[in-house]
Formats: C-alpha cells, sequence, structure tokens
C-alpha cells in the first residue's frame, strides 16, 4: 500500500535548459490510501564526477607478485538547491489523502556552469530529485536528470572560420632507391562546426611513388582528459572516433579528388567550459593506408564543436530543398513558428507530445503559460533559426549514485543521454572551387 505512481515532469518537452534559465515543473503522486509524511522535498543539484581503477602489479617481501587497484576519483559540484514543497524537517506530520496530488517546483540555474556530458570515465549532470520525507519509515525518492547548455559561440573567435588543410607527402625506399612522392591533401572550410552540420571535405591525391594507396581514412574524434584528485592528482587521456569516413583505393602513378561529406552528430560542445576535472576536444585526423611493408602516413587538425553555428560567411549555404514542416518530420524545434507557444492543456492535466518517429518525449509536460525553451544568443542572430534538440549518442551507464536506495524511482531512462542542439538549416559554407 502507498504510491501508485511518482512522474516529474517539467515545463518543456526536452528537459534541456541553457545556464541561467529557470526550470518549472511539478511532481504528481498518484496514492492509494492516506498517507503520513513530515513533507516533501525537492533537491536540485549540479556537479561534475570522474572515476576510474587501475591496477598495478607489486613484488611482495616473499618473492610474490600481487596485483592491487587504486581508484582514482574527482568531483566538483556547480550548485545545489534544496527545500521543502510541503511541510518542513522539523514540523509535525502531515496527512496527504489519497488519489493524485500534484506540487509545483522551480529552480533558476546559476548563469556560470558547463554543458552537460556523460563520458566513459566521467560525467557532468544535473538532477531533480523528489522526497517523501515519512517519520520513522524510509524515505521514498523519486530521481530525473535534465540537460543544461552552456552556449558556446563559433562567432566569437575568428581562428574557427580559418579551414583545415592537412597536407601530407612521402617517399618510398625500394632497392635503395626513392620513389617519387605520394601526396594527400585534404581540405574542409572552416574550423568550426555544430552538431546537425555537414563537414565539406575534399581529398586530393597524386600518387607519382610506386606503392598503392589502399584507403584514405578521415575521422572525427572526441579526446576527453579525466582529472582524478583523490587519492593523489592523476588523468586518463581517452580519444574516442566520432565519425568515420573514407575513399580509396589511388594506384600507383596516378592522381584521385573526392568530395566527401561528414554530418556532425548531437555531441556536446568543445572545452566544457567552467569544469575543472574533464576537459574535452575535437580533432580531424587523417590516416592514408598504404601497401606493403610501409607505414601509414597520418596528420590532425583541432576542430571546435559549438552550440552556435558560424553565421554569415560568404559562400554559407542553406539546404538547397526546403526543409519539410515538423508535422512531415515528427521533430519538434521549440519556438519555431510553425509550434504554438503555449501547448493547450487543461490545469493538472500533463501532455505528453510524440518525439521523433513517434516516441514519448523525455519530459513533455507544459504548464500553462510557460515559454518553450530559446536560446539565449537568439536576439543577437535573428536570422538564425531556432535549433532542433536531439539526443546524444553517448549515455550515462546509470543516474543512480552510490548510497542511493535501490528503491528509488528513476523517470525517464535510466541510462539517461543529453539533449543538444543541432543546426542542419545551417550549413558550413562550401569548399572553394
Amino acid at each position: 500500500m502507498g504510491i501508485k505512481e511518482a512522474n516529474i515532469y517539467l515545463d518543456n518537452q526536452w528537459n534541456t535548459y541553457y545556464a541561467g534559465q529557470t526550470i518549472n515543473g511539478r511532481i504528481e503522486y498518484v496514492f492509494d490510501s492516506p498517507k503520513k509524511v513530515r513533507g516533501i522535498h525537492v533537491k536540485f543539484k549540479g556537479e561534475a564526477h570522474t572515476e576510474w581503477c587501475e591496477s598495478r602489479n607489486q613484488e611482495t617481501s616473499d618473492g610474490k607478485t600481487e596485483s592491487t587497484d587504486t581508484m582514482h576519483t574527482g568531483h566538483e559540484e556547480y550548485f545545489q538547491v534544496s527545500y521543502y514543497l510541503l511541510g518542513s524537517n522539523s514540523g509535525n506530520e502531515i496527512e496527504i489523502p489519497a488519489g493524485k496530488q500534484v506540487y509545483n517546483f522551480t529552480c533558476a540555474l546559476p548563469p556560470v556552469l558547463p554543458s552537460s556530458f556523460e563520458g566513459q570515465y566521467g560525467y557532468v549532470r544535473y538532477t531533480i530529485k523528489v522526497t517523501l520525507d515519512r517519520p520513522w519509515k524510509f524515505d521514498q525518492e523519486t530521481k530525473m536528470a535534465f540537460t543544461v547548455i552552456n552556449a558556446f559561440d563559433l562567432n566569437l573567435n575568428p581562428s574557427y572560420k580559418e579551414p583545415i588543410h592537412i597536407q601530407l607527402e612521402k617517399t618510398f625506399c625500394c632497392f635503395c632507391c626513392a620513389s617519387p612522392p605520394l601526396s594527400v591533401d585534404v581540405q574542409a572550410p572552416v574550423s568550426g562546426y555544430v552538431p546537425g552540420q555537414k563537414i565539406p571535405i575534399r581529398v586530393e591525391v597524386d600518387n607519382k611513388s610506386n606503392v598503392q594507396l589502399h584507403l584514405v581514412k578521415v575521422f572525427l574524434r572526441k579526446v576527453v582528459t579525466y582529472r582524478a584528485t583523490s587519492p593523489t592528482n592523476q588523468t586518463k587521456k581517452i580519444k574516442d572516433v566520432v565519425l568515420t569516413i573514407q575513399e580509396g583505393p589511388a594506384p600507383a602513378g596516378t592522381t584521385k579528388s573526392w568530395d566527401l561529406t561528414m554530418e556532425v552528430p548531437p555531441i556536446p560542445p568543445s572545452d566544457l567550459v567552467n569544469c575543472n576535472i574533464i576537459d574535452l576536444d575535437y580533432d580531424f585526423k587523417v590516416e592514408c593506408v598504404v601497401s606493403g611493408m610501409h607505414l601509414n602516413m597520418s596528420g590532425k587538425k583541432y576542430i571546435a564543436i559549438g552550440t552556435v553555428p558560424l553565421v554569415g560567411m560568404v559562400g554559407q549555404v542553406a539546404p538547397s530543398a526546403p526543409l519539410p514542416s515538423n508535422a512531415e518530420t515528427g521533430e519538434t524545434s521549440p519556438g519555431s513558428p510553425s509550434q504554438p507557444a503555449v501547448l493547450p492543456v487543461s490545469p493538472g492535466s500533463p501532455i505528453m507530445p510524440s518525439a521523433p518517429g513517434g516516441e514519448a518525449a523525455p519530459g513533455g509536460w507544459v504548464m500553462p503559460g510557460a515559454q518553450p525553451v530559446q536560446p539565449p544568443y537568439q536576439t543577437l542572430y535573428p536570422t538564425l533559426t531556432t535549433p532542433v534538440y536531439k539526443e546524444s549518442p553517448y549515455q550515462a551507464r546509470t543516474i543512480q549514485e552510490r548510497g542511493e536506495s535501490n528503491h528509488m524511482l528513476i523517470r525517464g531512462q535510466s541510462n539517461f543521454a543529453p539533449y543538444y542542439p543541432t543546426y542542419a538549416a545551417v550549413q558550413p559554407p562550401p569548399l572553394p572551387q
């Protein structure tokens, strides 16, 4: 006997906010009988955490080898806001009647926060936990995660408008004689992109050598440095391939040219500004796979992933065909002209709009008078389309932390993935002809 349902709903269907914005939401309970509580408590928290284990073999005094494991951890907290929606921690018992009960909450996010991030050995995560504070009994907790975006404006750094140009050249020795060179030239128009954009890439090969070039591989890589502060200061650097495209071959004595594209998925912005224990960078790597026993050629350049695309560049083009309407795609761009500012909802009735593909959106409740999530930079770029928010391919294993009850209700997916703004309607400038 007790809680039949406990659900947390926020005021935009993607559960996504920018640093400095205000979260409005509610907890909805359905009780099958009256419930005695001390109060109902809500806690908002933003934090970063890193953790990994390292094994080391050590020789004991009797000559045996033993393996010891060391857990390296780092932690920092950005904010914590908590208060009682009903009652207090020192008040008298309150009896909540059976049936559906709704309690509203609100929280103003600090203006300086790192973007949400989920990685192999750490995360930047924002959560809401609502607790039924029950005297003399175990508390009953309901928890969910939400996304926070720290706007990364590519227009503020002129270097992001510079092209990417990787030139590779190699000669191969055969019977003490050096062959003419194999030259590979790879170009992209700018050094800064946002999710949803397609990076145009030109690959030019001049193979004067006597060795075949099997493949030219182009990688977009995520480079993450995790920092631990306990028991000692340690770092762990991981390079993950986000995307790969390839083309080839280019036989000996031939020239080849290929125009390729690479679409940036919904991934977190570079740098993770204001996070001191996780560094996030991206690079653009080229690897040339050659025949025989010869070593491959490779080169790389730094690339920035932002949340605000480069705008107003000469030669910048929009999609060749009009973008389909929201009704055709099923995608929702909050705040776009085709969407009403407020969804029609009767007080106390949750609405669960459909996400792309007809699936339920991660949050979905929109209260009367609420405004859709709007990027804070929208007024700076009046011609910029509003973004479409899409789920990241990088997920949490679970949002449950050590010490939290196994009986805690997790709303939404326990393997939470942040949502990031994407801009398919704002494409980068084309490569020069």
